[in-house]
């Protein structure tokens, strides 16, 4: 038995329809992590839309976030 990566308690992998998940409510509180950008994946930065000389340049981390209040 597998342990759900939210909570920890243990998961049921065969026949589960939340797997990893041991629910429905710890696979949208996951979700929610992803959506409020609790979760990071690697990579390079976002690039904003190219200024007026054509050039890409990198958006300031609080433009990212709309509706953070900051």
């Amino acid at each position: 038995m597998k342990l759900c990566p939210n909570c920890g308690k243990p998961s049921e992998w065969q026949d589960n329809p939340h797997r990893p998940f041991c629910s429905e409510r710890c696979k949208l509180v996951d979700l929610g992590k992803w959506v409020n950008e609790e979760y990071r994946v690697p990579g390079k930065p976002v690039l904003d839309q190219p200024d007026e000389a054509g050039e890409d340049r990198e958006a300031p981390v609080g433009d990212r976030r709309r509706g953070s209040g900051e």
